[in-house]
């Protein structure tokens, strides 16, 4: 299965780099590195996480963090990448406006 991160779900990741960055020298490259071997996994996985606010839902496995994506015909789509310590009416306004 195939799948995409579209740009605004890019943007989340790098907001979550510059972050662990600026926690600690290379906590950022790491972070980049465990959230694309999470949403790598969706090419075997994808469909069968549960749907919270209108999208598939995986948690991140090392990090605090929320993978939503929809199914399309060719795979999926990765709509967001979202700090899971967010306030959940924060987390459906974004992605409301995605």
């Amino acid at each position: 299965m195939n799948v995409e991160v579209l740009d605004e779900a890019r943007l989340d990741i790098a907001a979550g780099v510059e972050f662990y960055d600026r926690q600690s020298d290379g906590a950022g490259d790491y972070f980049f590195e465990r959230i694309f071997d999470d949403i790598d996994s969706l090419e075997e996985t994808a469909g069968i996480h549960e749907i919270h606010l209108g999208y598939y839902r995986k948690i991140a496995s090392r990090h605090p963090f929320l993978i939503y994506y929809r199914l399309v015909d060719v795979g999926a789509e990765v709509v967001a990448v979202l700090d899971g310590r967010s306030h959940p009416t924060d987390l459906g306004s974004i992605l409301r406006r995605r």
